[in-house]
């Protein structure tokens, strides 16, 4: 009598955690290929890219992220958000893409790994000027910049607008942007990221271990904070009177992260003349589509620091959390 055959089910690579913890508790694994529901699209990752988000994920810090990625372990095996790649397969009900598309998306995991499947309302095409590993730069990071500063910031031409934390990887998003805008920029960084700051269209670069901005007496209209790294009085002190301050930084303790000073900020703003925004970004696909357009317009690229193969994501996580990295690091799938 035969027996009947099972079909093998296709595999592919990818990082996986099964707890919280440093780079050590990620490991290259062999997993099932996910198949897309009817609204979405099977992705061929290319490159994907480390986010502070994924740091969240994977060490589960701040604790309080937990109430959303898990308790007491993480929901989701795979981590990654940002992916660029080409559209490997679609669900019946999509319209916009089809198979051999470039595209490039956040994600809300999953893009540690050769295949991930995507809602099709959150995939953008690449832009065409840039490689994927250029592309899986831009989701997370330079989307959060142009949240902030156009967004929440309000930006303006001819606007003094400052970015404190200049050389990370929403800040050198941060700085080609608000020049893109016309405004005079000041990038605050240390003395080794000064030449690639200016080198992203900065008119001024202060160097925050010989300067303290908030004590210098200039003014600006518009401050970016990335960094955390100044109490909110000192950063409203070198704010013009009807200047504005983004909050926008992963900074904090273990347990609340940034979400204290974000909150402290919003209790203060209805007492003071001053325009205090705090905000943590959201995606948007429509955001992703006006970056597509600044960066094949040549006033935005992406700034990569390091590239690593997804066999070597560990190493690439503890240089991100541990050496202060600069721009971005990347990952080739």
């Amino acid at each position: 009598m035969n027996r009947p055959t099972t079909q093998k089910k296709d595999t592919m690579k990818a990082i996986t955690q099964e707890r919280y913890g440093s780079s050590g508790v990620l490991r290259l694994d062999e997993i099932d290929k996910p198949v897309p529901g009817d609204n979405e699209v099977l992705v061929r990752v290319r490159a994907t890219s480390m986010t502070h988000g994924d740091l969240a994920t994977i060490t589960g810090v701040p604790y309080l992220g937990r109430l959303v990625f898990g308790l007491p372990r993480p929901k989701r095996k795979v981590p990654g958000r940002d992916i660029a790649g080409e559209v490997e397969a679609v669900g019946r009900n999509v319209t916009r893409l089809r198979p051999g598309d470039e595209v490039y998306a956040e994600v809300d995991s999953g893009g540690f790994a050769e295949y991930v499947r995507v809602p099709e309302d959150l995939l953008c095409p690449k832009p065409a000027n840039l490689t994927f590993e250029q592309a899986a730069a831009v989701p997370w990071s330079g989307n959060t910049a142009l949240q902030g500063l156009r967004d929440r910031g309000g930006i303006k031409a001819g606007q003094k607008v400052l970015i404190n934390g200049a050389s990370g990887g929403v800040g050198t998003f941060a700085v080609q942007i608000a020049a893109s805008f016309g405004a005079e920029v000041t990038g605050v960084c240390s003395t080794r990221n000064m030449e690639l700051v200016r080198s992203l269209g900065a008119d001024h670069v202060v160097d925050y271990t010989r300067e303290d901005f908030t004590r210098s007496g200039r003014r600006y209209d518009l401050i970016f904070d990335l960094a955390g790294n100044h109490s909110l009085s000192a950063c409203r002190r070198a704010l013009s009177p009807g200047g504005t301050l983004v909050l926008s930084s992963s900074k904090g303790g273990r347990w609340l992260g940034p979400i204290g000073r974000l909150l402290r900020a919003l209790v203060l703003a209805p007492f003071v003349r001053q325009n205090l925004r705090p905000y943590m970004a959201t995606r948007s696909r429509e955001n992703l589509a006006d970056l597509k357009e600044l960066i094949e317009s040549g006033r935005i690229t992406p700034a990569v620091e390091k590239t690593y193969p997804l066999s070597e994501l560990p190493e690439a996580m503890r240089y991100f959390s541990e050496e202060h990295a600069r721009s971005k690091i990347v990952i080739t799938v």
